[in-house]
């Protein structure tokens, strides 16, 4: 087995001190991961601007396909920071893997954060919908005073298409998981915007924040735990959504298993996980036009 077995440990959360805020601190950034996101990246970022995201944070793994190229030439300076970011690292006396993403996401915080109302921690398959209003900031106003937001996923499949569509990703993937708080393992999980000046805990998919601790709210406002997020009473979609398109086309999906993922050494065990959560979504699909319609009726160009 790899280095980066899946035997190992892996570290989960951090705790930090929160960043002090800076002066005229507003508006909103996004943090992502990225590495090797050249095919989709630039409408990922033609429609995040269009909603209002104010910076992007974009920590590099390594990419060789020219992302970082098409970043800078996307974006103006004022709005783009890109970071290297290749993280195999383990504790030497427990041989606990360290979560790049986590650390990532904490670094974020502690060295940006204090310039911004809020940051989001999505990934670049992973889309910010107004349901209300035409940006996040008018979107979240129903969750304002409240340093912590939970968005659940919606799951996008293959949308019945076998190899990549001509045209952007955004129109030509309509059909969902029905339950976006199914109890299938892997296909139910959350992303979360915060307020990182209050962030004390960080993680993937939860954060802790002041005075709260481990309360959060969606999109609508309501209060839960962070355990309580996973009740149908937490779900709502009403003001902002998240989409995740999980597989895209059929063949892109294979390539996705084919390359393999740092902390599944056994080819085999991913690639029933990946199938698994493709099959998970699409039984019992249904479709979904409101990303499609929001790009209609703002007239948004993707590229």
């Amino acid at each position: 087995m790899g280095w980066f077995s899946s035997a190992k440990p892996l570290t989960r959360k951090l705790t930090i001190e929160p960043p002090a805020p800076r002066p005229g601190r507003h508006g909103i950034a996004i943090m992502a991961c990225v590495k090797n996101e050249a095919p989709y990246i630039a409408e990922w970022v033609h429609f995040h601007r269009a909603v209002g995201i104010r910076h992007f944070y974009i920590y590099d793994d390594g990419s060789s396909d020219g992302t970082q190229a098409l970043l800078s030439e996307l974006l103006p300076a004022e709005a783009l920071t890109i970071i290297p970011w290749i993280t195999r690292m383990a504790d030497e006396a427990s041989g606990t893997l360290l979560n790049g993403q986590t650390i990532a996401f904490a670094h974020a915080i502690l060295n940006f954060g204090g310039n911004y109302s809020r940051m989001a921690f999505i990934d670049v398959d992973e889309f910010l919908l107004p349901k209300q209003g035409d940006t996040v900031e008018q979107a979240l106003e129903g969750a304002s005073g409240f340093p912590n937001v939970s968005l659940p996923w919606h799951m996008f499949g293959t949308s019945g298409h076998k190899v990549k569509p001509d045209g952007p990703l955004l129109l030509n993937y309509t059909m969902r998981g029905a339950d976006p708080l199914t109890r299938e393992a892997n296909v139910s999980n959350f992303k979360c915007i915060v307020d990182p000046c209050e962030v004390v805990e960080v993680s993937v998919h939860q954060f802790q924040t002041r005075p709260h601790g481990d309360r959060t709210v969606n999109d609508a406002g309501q209060q839960f735990t962070r355990s309580g997020r996973k009740s149908p009473a937490f779900y709502s979609n009403s003001f902002l959504q998240l989409n995740h398109y999980y597989s895209k086309s059929l063949a892109e999906l294979e390539a996705k298993v084919a390359r393999g993922w740092s902390y599944d050494a056994e080819r085999s065990k991913y690639e029933r996980k990946v199938f698994g959560i493709v099959e998970a979504i699409e039984t019992g699909a249904v479709e979904d036009r409101a990303m499609v319609d929001f790009i209609a009726r703002r007239g948004i160009a993707l590229g």
